[in-house]
C-alpha cells in the first residue's frame, strides 16, 4: 500500500521528516518497507532558468533552425540554436542550461550538452512544455508571462509538487488502516504517547444539498446477505474533463494514472477513506433502476478490460432493470463507465460481504483495489458520508446538481464489538504492568469507548471497523503496538516450559535427522509444494490423472500440487548453477499429492540432491566429486541413525533414474537413490552430473518407532586386521562377499570393508580383484593366531566354494 506524506498531512499537520515518520509508522505496526520521493516534474526542473531573447536570426545553414541570443540573467548572454517556429526577441522562455538533465515520456533521462548545430554553437535549449514535463504540447517553445524576472528558476514559478511515498507491508488484518484517513487515525494516537496531541482533520461533508429530483433511481437489493448497506445518489449535468493538478499530483504519486475528473474523485476518496465508489453513466441505467443480485450461471458479461466473463451464480452484480452493469465491489462493465460524452451519473457506496467478494474476484482472476478492501472488510458506518463526501468533490471539479436524495439501503446496523479487558491477563500477556490512565488513553485514541471501569478491568465497545479486534487479547495487542514493543523491558530471567514429547514424534526424527545432513554440510531448502503439470512428461510413473488441480492458479507453472519433489528440487540446482554455484548439497522435507476416484493422498518425503564438488579445494588437498557411492553413504547414514539397518538392496525401477538402487525393509519400500538421467537434466538446462535420494519419510518414521536403540560397552580387548586379495568373476558384488562373511563368522567378525578394485592387465578376461579387509575382535578376550587363522580359513573356503573366488 502506498500512502503520501503530503495527503497524509491533510488529515494531522506532523511537521516531521519522512523517514522519521516512517519509522513510527512500523513501531504502530504498519511496517514501512521503503520511502521514495516524488516529483510531479522528474528531475524537479533543477537547472532550468526563465530567461528573455534579445535578438532571434535566421540560422545561415538551415531553413528551420534560428539563432537566439538570450539573457539568463547571470552574465554575459549566451548563443542557443532554436527550432521553434514562435521563437521570437523580446520573449521570456524557460531555458535548460548546460548539465541540466530532462527526462522524455518514458522516463529517460538525457543532458543538455555543450554543441554545435548546422556549424553554429549552443549553449542550451529553449523548451517546449512537453520537454519539461509539464505538459504535451510540442508546437513550439513556452513563452511566458514578461512580468517574470530573468534569471528566476522555473521550479519557483510551475506548479511542481514534491512528495515523500511511504511503501508500507500492511499485513490483512488491517483493513482500518488502507486509507490515508486510517493511517493518520493510528499516527494520531503514536503520537499521543509521545506526548505531541495534534488535530485529526476530518473532510467536511456539511454543504452536501439536494438541489432537485429530477433524475431519481430506484434501488432494490434482493441479498442483503451480500450487501448489507447500499447508498446511492444522482448528479446530473455534470461536464466529464481533465482533473485539475493537485488531484492528479495525489493519485500520481500513488501510482494511479489519472482518467477524468470523475472517475478521478472516486479513486481518490477511495484512497483517501477507504471506500471504495462507483460511478456509473445513469444514461446506460435502463428502466430507471438499480437492482442488486445473483443472476443465473453462465452469463456472459463483459469487463472494463474487455474481456467477456461468465459469470458464477454467486456473483453479485450490480443491475439495472433489463442486464447487469458491474461486478459488485470488484470491476465495472464496459458499457457502463464514465466517459467524456457522461452529462450524468449514478453515484455508488456500499458495503459488500467480504467472503463474497473474495470469493467472486478469485473465480475471475481479478484484484483490484476495491475488491483488496472489500474483501478485507471496511467500515460499515463510512459509507453515506463517503458518498456525500465523492458528490461534493464532483460537484466542485466537474459541475452538476445533486438530482436525488441519497438512497441508503442498510435494514440490519453491523454492530459494534464488546469486550471485557483483564488488567491482569494485560500484564500477563505483556509481560509488563501499563498504567490504568495510559491503556484508557491508548484505547480512546483508537476509537474504542469506554463503557465502565472496575478494578479488575474495563469494558469496552470496538468499533465496527475494527473487525480484527474482537476477543480480549486483541485489545491486548492494540494497546501494546501503541504503547511501543521497544519500550517494554527485558528481564535477567528467562522461563520454559519441558514438553513432554514422544521421541519418535515426526518433528522430532526430522530435526535429527536434519542436524545430521546439516552437519554433513548439507543445506536445507523448501520449494513450492505447487508446481507446473508439464513436468507430468518426465516420468511414467506420474500421471496426469492423480494431479491435485489448483481451482484458481496463479500461474500454468503452479496449477498443480507437486506428485514428486524431485523436479522443485532441479528448479533449485538450475537456479543455483547457472548463478556460478554448482557445488550443492541439499535437502527438503515436504510432501507429495495425489488425486485418486475416492481418496486424496498426501505423502511425506525427504529428499536429498547432491551435484558437483562434495568439498571446497584447498591448498593441501583437491576437491572431490560427489558420486553415486558418496550419496549412498549419505543415504545409509540416515538409515543407521534411526536404528534401520536390515536393509534389502534392490535395482531401481523408477524411470528417472540412469542407475541407482532402492531399498526397502520386508515389502515396505523406504528409498530410492541414484544418478538421474540427463533427459530429466537437459529439461532444466543443467549439465553437470544430479544424484537424487528420494525417502518414504512415513514409511520410514512408522519402522523407526518400532525400534529400540542399542548400547555396547566400549571394547576392552583389540580387535584385528586380515585382508584378503580375491580374483572373481566380473559379475559377483561385494554384496555377495559381505553376506557371506557375515553368515560364516557372526561373532567375532565385526565389519567386512571393500579398499582396493582392480580390473585389467596380467587379469584374466571377465575377472576382477578385489582387496578386502576384515576386522575381527572377541569382546570377552584376546584373539590368539590360531583363532584367527581358523576363522581366515572358514572364509577362504566359503569364498573359494560359493563364488568360485580364488587367493592371489
Amino acid at each position: 500500500m502506498k500512502i503520501s506524506y503530503n495527503w497524509l498531512k491533510q488529515f494531522i499537520n506532523i511537521d516531521w521528516d519522512a523517514e522519521k515518520t516512517g519509522e513510527l509508522l512500523t513501531d504502530l505496526g504498519l511496517e514501512v518497507e521503503g520511502i521514495e520521493s516524488y516529483q510531479s516534474v522528474k528531475g524537479g526542473l533543477e537547472g532550468v532558468v526563465i530567461g528573455q531573447v534579445l535578438n532571434c536570426e535566421k540560422h545561415p545553414n538551415a531553413d528551420k533552425l534560428k539563432i537566439t541570443k538570450v539573457d539568463l540573467g547571470s552574465g554575459e548572454p549566451v548563443q542557443i540554436v532554436c527550432g521553434a517556429p514562435n521563437v521570437a526577441a523580446g520573449q521570456k522562455v524557460p531555458v535548460a542550461t548546460i548539465g541540466t538533465k530532462l527526462y522524455n515520456d518514458k522516463g529517460e533521462e538525457w543532458v543538455i550538452k555543450k554543441g554545435k548545430i548546422r556549424g553554429e554553437e549552443s549553449h542550451g535549449m529553449i523548451c517546449a512544455e512537453d520537454e519539461l514535463g509539464l505538459g504535451k504540447s510540442h508546437d513550439g517553445i513556452m513563452v511566458l508571462s514578461t512580468d517574470i524576472t530573468v534569471g528566476t528558476k522555473a521550479a519557483d514559478i510551475f506548479d511542481i509538487e514534491n512528495d515523500f511515498v511511504f511503501e508500507i507491508g500492511l499485513t490483512p488484518n488491517r483493513a482500518d488502516a488502507m486509507s490515508h484517513w486510517g493511517t493518520a487515525r493510528d499516527l494520531k494516537a503514536g503520537l499521543l504517547q509521545k506526548d505531541i496531541n495534534l488535530e485529526l482533520i476530518t473532510p467536511s461533508v456539511s454543504n452536501f444539498r439536494v438541489e432537485n429530483r429530477l433524475n431519481k433511481i430506484d434501488i432494490e437489493v434482493k441479498n442483503n446477505e451480500m450487501a448489507p448497506r447500499y447508498c446511492g445518489v444522482t448528479i446530473s449535468d455534470i461536464k466529464v474533463g481533465e482533473s485539475p493538478a493537485w488531484l492528479q499530483h495525489r493519485l500520481k504519486a500513488i501510482g494511479i494514472t489519472p482518467k477524468n475528473n470523475v472517475v478521478d474523485v472516486t479513486n481518490y476518496v477511495l484512497h483517501e477513506l477507504g471506500q471504495p465508489l462507483h460511478a456509473f453513466d445513469s444514461h446506460y441505467i435502463e428502466g430507471n433502476k438499480i437492482e442488486v443480485k445473483t443472476v443465473d450461471a453462465g452469463t456472459k458479461f463483459t469487463t472494463l478490460d474487455e474481456v467477456e466473463r461468465e459469470l458464477h451464480q454467486d456473483d453479485l452484480m450490480i443491475c439495472d432493470a433489463v442486464k447487469p452493469l458491474c461486478i459488485a465491489g470488484v470491476f465495472g462493465g464496459i458499457n457502463s463507465g464514465v466517459t467524456e460524452r457522461t452529462t450524468s451519473i449514478f453515484l455508488e457506496s456500499a458495503y459488500f460481504d467480504p467472503i463474497s467478494i473474495r470469493k467472486t474476484a478469485k473465480r475471475h482472476g481479478l484484484n483490484t483495489d476495491a475488491s483488496f478492501r472489500f474483501e478485507r472488510g471496511i467500515d460499515p458506518n463510512i459509507t453515506e458520508y463517503a458518498l456525500k463526501r465523492a458528490a461534493l468533490l464532483i460537484q466542485e471539479l466537474a459541475g452538476g446538481n445533486i438530482s436525488s436524495e441519497i438512497m441508503d439501503l442498510y435494514p440490519k446496523k453491523i454492530e459494534d464489538f464488546q469486550v471485557i479487558l483483564s488488567f491482569e491477563n494485560a500484564t500477563k500477556l505483556i509481560g509488563e504492568e501499563i498504567p490504568q490512565d495510559t491503556i484508557k488513553g491508548i484505547l480512546t485514541s483508537l476509537d474504542i469507548k469506554i463503557n465502565s471501569v472496575t478494578e479488575a478491568g474495563i469494558g469496552l465497545t470496538i468499533p465496527a471497523y475494527r473487525n480484527d479486534v474482537q476477543r480480549e487479547v486483541d485489545v491486548i495487542e492494540e494497546i501494546l503496538r501503541v504503547y511501543g514493543y521497544n519500550t517494554i523491558g527485558f528481564t535477567q530471567k528467562l522461563n520454559a516450559s519441558i514438553s513432554n514429547i514422544d521421541k519418535f514424534s515426526d518433528y522430532n526424527v526430522q530435526n535429527t535427522i536434519s542436524n545430521q545432513l546439516v552437519g554433513q554440510g548439507f543445506h536445507e531448502m523448501l520449494a513450492n509444494s505447487l508446481t507446473s503439470p508439464d513436468y507430468i512428461a518426465l516420468s511414467e510413473q506420474l500421471k496426469n490423472e492423480n494431479n491435485v488441480e489448483m481451482l484458481n492458479p496463479l500461474s500454468n507453472d503452479l496449477a498443480v500440487m507437486r506428485q514428486s519433489m524431485l523436479f522443485s528440487g532441479l528448479e533449485a540446482v538450475s537456479y543455483n548453477s547457472n548463478r556460478k554455484r554448482s557445488d550443492l548439497k541439499l535437502f527438503e522435507f515436504g510432501k507429495t499429492y495425489h488425486n485418486y476416484e475416492d481418496k486424496r493422498i498426501e505423502n511425506k518425503h525427504l529428499s536429498i540432491i547432491v551435484s558437483g564438488s562434495r568439498s571446497k579445494e584447498t591448498w593441501i588437498s583437491n576437491p572431490q566429486t560427489s558420486d553415486f557411492f558418496y550419496l549412498k553413504g549419505i543415504v545409509f547414514s540416515v538409515l543407521e541413525r534411526l536404528g534401520l539397518t536390515r536393509l534389502k538392496t534392490s535395482p531401481i525401477k523408477n524411470d528417472v533414474f540412469a542407475e541407482g538402487l532402492s531399498l526397502s525393509i520386508g515389502k515396505a519400500h523406504l528409498v530410492d537413490f541414484g544418478i538421474l538421467k540427463k533427459s530429466v537434466l537437459k529439461h532444466f538446462s543443467i549439465s553437470q552430473e544430479v544424484l537424487y535420494a528420494d525417502f518414504n519419510w512415513d514409511t520410514i518414521l512408522e519402522y523407526a518407532k518400532h525400534n529400540k536403540l542399542k548400547y555396547k560397552d566400549i571394547p576392552k580387548f583389540p580387535e584385528v586386521r586380515r585382508d584378503f586379495a580375491l580374483l572373481l568373476d566380473d559379475s559377483i558384488k561385494f554384496e555377495e562377499i559381505h553376506t557371506i562373511a557375515k553368515q560364516t563368522e557372526k561373532q567375532i567378525l565385526k565389519d567386512v570393508n571393500l579398499f582396493d578394485v582392480y580390473q585389467g592387465k596380467n587379469l584374466p578376461k571377465g575377472k576382477k580383484s578385489y582387496a578386502v579387509s576384515f576386522i575381527l575382535q572377541d569382546d570377552n578376550k584376546t584373539l590368539t593366531d590360531k583363532q584367527i587363522d581358523k576363522i581366515m580359513s572358514k572364509l577362504q573356503y566359503n569364498f573359494e566354494n560359493k563364488l568360485g573366488a580364488e587367493l592371489r
